[in-house]
């Protein structure tokens, strides 16, 4: 499994309204009323595909300044965890740098001290972020469309998957869409390892995707959960700098190369779950997945958009419930959705006197934290798109999961902040007691609800704790903690 360190925050939570002076590569222009720091992107180079092996990095000096150059999504607290470095050093060697920035912009030039670990590994980018996400780059993107056109077992394939029965494109789709991953992604994976749109017989393991495991993850629909479930415990563990190192299947400790983009990562990471050895290395370097997916989709660096921009900031939030109220904080920082990272969500829960899963009193209803429109509904899930352009994949999204069917939000509706999006319930997912579950997402990407850019509601700033679902939300030096059973001390009242 993979190994976590100790999560590093920067202390501030929002950018500082400053902007940087006129600086090499990243002129822009100021004014004296707006001093928003403001980054100009430029183009960061994709490594060719090649068979021909990279040479091996140097030995580097305790501290050693190296270049960098920032990618889409870059933090400093991640870069300090990728490098074995500090932030105090990152922002030392990089004094342009405000101390409360949040994302980096892709392009900027940096020196980061290093401290040098052997056995990093491979330095080939299998694909950008943008293509490993269900974002922007995925919305022009037609999976039914595409799987008709390939004669493969995949297409004809019908399974019940979600509660109801799904074609494999269809299948395929849905998990694209509750784990934000990218369905070209998840096709080129079965296709790589199953020969889903060109073989014409399925395999004859239930374990499409390799992963052995009997009571759960039998048949493509539950090997592609799987699936997108690893990539992003990967992806995020990358990202935010906890995932450092992870042992293969067989044994091997990988150490992903400090300069490599989260995407990539994420796909070692899977791959180290179900290979090894030669067909590990042939899986992560331009003759494996890569060459899979150029042919299907044309080279993934091809299409250089940036989905994670420089300065990010999250628009301001009201708590998840009526005004007045006071509710429990019963979930610190846990996953977005599915198991480990990203831990993107914290849950919610109404005054009650009963244990377990209860109906919620008319008055105790989820609301929505900002004005958007109701994109998607599923068992217990509300998915909130605050750009109102339709599409969960572009822009702020906020998920609501546990929300009763009874009375919830209809798909297509237009809510002000504070208006009603249902009740809270254990429908959806697996839940002990009735609760909501909320995420938030920025082009297709969870953003980590403990982090640089934090879930920020009425200024209660979550922290996360020693474990998953443990943690605190504080403000002004008021703490609540997470509790479960509705402590004193884990109670919060919104604003009147």
């Amino acid at each position: 499994m993979f190994k976590f360190k100790k999560q590093l925050r920067i202390s501030s939570r929002l950018l500082r309204n400053m902007q940087y002076m006129a600086l090499a590569f990243f002129l822009v222009g100021c004014t004296a009323t707006s001093t928003t720091f403001q980054f100009a992107a430029t183009a960061v180079p994709s490594p060719e595909a090649t068979s021909t092996p990279y040479a091996s990095r140097p030995i580097y000096k305790p501290g050693e300044l190296v270049d960098y150059i920032a990618q889409t999504g870059d933090t400093i607290p991640g870069l300090a965890g990728r490098f074995n470095s500090s932030e105090e050093e990152i922002f030392t060697a990089n004094p342009i740098i405000p101390a409360d920035v949040s994302t980096l912009p892709p392009g900027l030039p940096m020196q980061i001290p290093i401290y040098y670990l052997p056995l990093w590994g491979s330095q080939f980018q299998i694909m950008p972020d943008s293509a490993f996400i269900n974002g922007p780059a995925a919305t022009e993107f037609d999976a039914s469309g595409f799987v008709d056109a390939y004669p493969g077992w995949l297409n004809g394939y019908k399974a019940y998957a979600g509660g109801e029965n799904r074609s494999g494109a269809e299948i395929v789709d849905y998990v694209a869409a509750n784990f934000s991953v990218s369905p070209r992604l998840l096709l080129a994976l079965l296709e790589y390892q199953a020969g889903a749109l060109t073989e014409l017989e399925e395999p004859e393991t239930p374990y499409t995707l390799g992963y052995v495991e009997e009571k759960y993850h039998k048949g493509m629909y539950l090997q592609l959960i799987w699936a997108a479930n690893t990539l992003n415990n990967g992806y995020y563990g990358w990202r935010n700098g906890l995932l450092t190192e992870f042992d293969r299947e067989d044994g091997h400790l990988e150490r992903p190369d400090p300069w490599q983009n989260a995407a990539t990562v994420g796909i070692q990471y899977y791959f180290s779950r179900n290979h090894a050895g030669v067909k590990y290395e042939k899986a992560i370097g331009a003759e494996g997945l890569f060459e899979t997916y150029t042919k299907l989709f044309g080279n993934p660096h091809a299409d250089k958009r940036i989905h994670i921009p420089g300065s990010l900031e999250q628009p301001e939030f009201i708590l998840p419930f009526p005004r007045g109220r006071t509710w429990t904080y019963t979930g610190g920082p846990h996953t977005g959705w599915g198991e480990g990272a990203p831990f993107a969500a914290i849950d919610f829960a109404p005054p009650t006197e009963f244990s377990g899963c209860f109906v919620a009193e008319p008055q105790q209803f989820a609301t929505a934290v900002a004005s958007g429109m109701v994109t998607r509904v599923d068992r217990g899930l509300v998915i909130l798109d605050l750009d109102m352009d339709g599409d969960e994949r572009t822009g702020w999204a906020i998920i609501y999961l546990h929300i009763a069917t009874p009375n919830r939000a209809k798909l297509g509706s237009i809510v002000n902040v504070g208006d009603s999006l249902g009740y809270p319930s254990c429908e959806g997912g697996t839940t002990t007691g009735t609760h909501i579950h909320m995420a938030r997402k920025y082009n297709g990407e969870w953003i980590a609800a403990d982090g640089p850019i934090p879930f920020d509601m009425e200024d209660w700033i979550p922290q996360n704790g020693a474990e998953v679902y443990q943690g605190t939300l504080s403000r002004n030096g008021i703490i609540v903690t997470a509790s479960s059973v509705s402590a004193a001390n884990s109670q919060i009242t919104s604003r009147e």
